[in-house]
């Protein structure tokens, strides 16, 4: 808000007394309240627009719904929509600064939404700002509602809009695996179980592997989203439905599927899902799902990296910076560091959601502003972290091929290959001989006479190690 803007003020009066709010100011003294008693964080409604929309929305379907029932003049209704609509079009989010983390229950931010859409609505209708006799925040915005309905829908309605986003750089992180995949399909390397040498696989199966195991969670994270569009509009102050009018919560649910486009259904008992917080408690445990397994990937990504020299050196992130003031030469995996650490917040803010849900009373949960803002920043974190990982790391992966196959021939682990040709004895005898000497199994087994080198070159042609197969070769001598 500009310098000049905090010169000139208009009065407003609530319940505890008048103030003076700024005159450029959409929003009124219940919002200015709140702007003053929750100086908390760094998150504002305004950083998270899909929110405001949420709000618009909601209060879109209840003036449609007030009109068809004669509680709002055609005057006052088009002037609200209008507002409403502006705002879903982008406009006037900058006047939403209230903390998202607040008391109250999240009547600061219903007041927010009620306070800036009745200004906007009088200016269009010709009044002044703050003249809410013709328009008022209370009376005609909320009206048929309380903030422990509106509330809760907003966020319903901004996390399900969240979903839709955070879905489409989820699945552009999936499709730059898959394309790793494909490249590397014909690079042979040791797979890993318990960070031992295992069984040869291709690099292709890891990165298959990496996008088919985020690709499961898409499935997760739209059925926990779709608990968003259960909405509970017409519960007004706790589920009873005082202060609405008969028809107005089919209505307003009515009119919500039409503005929207989305399938919203109201709670078939609301006096229960007035205090019921579990979506956002579903949601989040999707999103924690989706960070733990993209937090392994990262993991696999810095060890299979790991050297450049004296670690398994099997692929080659981007280098994005010098790693070290002291040590020259030095280049860190700091994409999948970062990506990890992002991972390691929305799991934290999955235990926040979880308490936060837990701590409901009576009915009503006081507790969901902290819920919705941990929800909604986990999925930008996780956002600009998918983007970044995408861009500025998994795109750019080449292989070291040579030292790929290598690791395949020098390893012990090969000597599953030959298990079922050989037989669990001579496979134990030669790799503990492999592992006393130091030399290796290959080797081991063309000096012991057990197999040709013809039937050797057979069994650890590359397509027949990673899939299941039927050779018809047999030992040539037992150990």
């Amino acid at each position: 808000m500009s310098e000049t803007c905090n010169k000139e003020f208009r009065q407003e009066s609530d319940l505890l007394g008048t103030r003076e709010v700024p005159a450029c100011a959409l929003y009124g003294v219940q919002t200015l309240r709140g702007l003053e008693n929750f100086e908390i964080s760094k998150f504002h409604l305004y950083d998270y627009p899909e929110f405001i929309n949420g709000l618009a929305y909601t209060k879109l379907g209840a003036a449609i719904a007030n009109h068809k029932l004669g509680l709002l003049t055609d005057e006052q209704f088009e002037a609200i929509s209008r507002a409403c609509r502006e705002i879903l079009d982008g406009k006037f989010h900058d006047q939403f600064p209230a903390d998202m983390i607040q008391g109250g229950a999240g009547t600061t931010t219903n007041m927010n939404a009620n306070e800036v859409i009745a200004n906007r609505a009088l200016e269009i209708m010709g009044h002044k700002r703050g003249e809410y006799q013709y328009c008022s925040p209370n009376d005609h915005v909320n009206r048929s509602q309380s903030t422990n309905d509106a509330y809760p829908t907003a966020i319903h309605l901004g996390l399900y809009a969240a979903n839709k986003r955070f879905i489409k750089h989820y699945e552009k992180l999936i499709a730059a695996f898959r394309a790793k995949g494909d490249e590397f399909k014909d690079i042979v390397k040791m797979g890993r179980t318990q960070l031992e040498d295992a069984v040869p696989m291709t690099l292709g199966q890891t990165f298959h592997g990496f996008a088919a195991a985020l690709e499961d969670e898409i499935k997760h994270l739209n059925e926990a989203a779709n608990d968003f569009l259960t909405v509970n509009m017409g519960a007004t102050a706790i589920g009873t439905g005082i202060c609405a009018e008969p028809g107005y919560a089919e209505l307003c649910v009515e009119a919500l599927r039409e503005v929207t486009g989305w399938d919203i259904a109201l709670a078939p008992d609301l006096v229960g899902a007035t205090s019921d917080t579990s979506s956002m408690v579903g949601y989040s445990s999707a999103l924690k799902r989706v960070a733990t397994k993209v937090s392994k990937i990262s993991n696999d990504l810095r060890l299979l990296a790991s050297g450049p020299r004296c670690g398994l050196g099997e692929i080659n992130l981007p280098a994005m910076q010098p790693g070290s003031s002291i040590m020259p030469g030095k280049v860190n995996p700091v994409i999948p560091e970062v990506m990890s650490q992002i991972c390691f917040k929305v799991m934290g803010n999955d235990v926040c959601v979880t308490m936060a849900s837990e701590a409901a009373q009576m009915e009503l949960n006081a507790m969901e502003p902290v819920t919705a803002q941990c929800d909604f920043e986990s999925v930008d974190i996780m956002i600009n972290g998918f983007e970044t990982l995408r861009t500025r790391c998994v795109e750019g992966i080449t292989a070291n091929a040579d030292k790929c196959l290598a690791n395949v021939h020098n390893s012990i682990g090969i000597v599953t290959a030959l298990n079922p040709i050989i037989g669990y004895k001579n496979s134990t005898k030669i790799a503990k001989e492999a592992l006393e000497t130091g030399r290796g199994v290959i080797e081991l087994v063309l000096e012991h006479g057990i197999l040709s080198k013809e039937d050797l070159d057979i069994i650890l042609a590359p397509e027949n190690m990673i899939k299941p197969v039927k050779l018809d070769i047999k030992p040539k001598k037992q150990l």
